[in-house]
């Protein structure tokens, strides 16, 4: 049986694996492979602050860890904790959008649905929490699945990264259904 439940610390060194996998085997035709590497090194990576607040988490099946992503009340838009300044205050729900943080799904499970899974239990909880909008900052390969979510492209970047390696990202944001 397929489930969603809250990351937990001890999770670290399985996510770390998964998204060290999805980040380098997902990008494949999206990005260079020095693009795919310098993002996973040097971005990508667990978010602690997001697992401290029980709005990270994982979608199992028989024990099998699939795929990962929260969601944040924080202003950080993206980025594991190699990224992280000291500050990341909350944001206000009445003017702020939450944020949707660190997708990863396992390479042999990539399009089968579970990213949408994850972002419509996310997408509830931040408007449970009085959210009206969301916001990410999404890679190339998976921008497709934010589209097809029905969220809009603000801007696009690039993000460089040391060594040269400039790697372009979208920033989208949706607006959520008001009860």
């Amino acid at each position: 049986m397929t489930m969603i439940r809250i990351a937990e610390v001890s999770d670290v060194p399985v996510l770390n694996g998964l998204i060290a996998r999805a980040g380098i085997e997902l990008s494949s035709g999206f990005y260079t492979p020095e693009q795919a590497q310098a993002i996973t090194r040097h971005v990508f990576g667990v978010d602690s602050q997001l697992i401290a607040d029980q709005s990270y988490f994982t979608i199992e099946q028989d024990g099998a860890m699939l795929a990962c992503g929260g969601w944040s009340r924080r202003r950080t838009l993206f980025g594991g904790d190699q990224m992280k300044g000291e500050a990341d205050p909350f944001l206000d729900p009445l003017t702020e959008a939450a944020r949707i943080r660190a997708f990863f799904v396992e390479p042999a499970q990539a399009r089968r649905g579970l990213g949408r899974m994850l972002l419509s239990h996310c997408s509830a909880q931040a408007a449970s929490a009085g959210f009206r909008a969301l916001e990410l900052m999404a890679t190339l390969p998976g921008e497709p699945l934010y589209r097809a979510a029905g969220f809009e492209v603000l801007e696009r970047i690039e993000l460089d990264l040391p060594g040269g390696v400039r790697v372009p990202m979208t920033r989208m944001r949706k607006n959520l259904a008001r009860p």
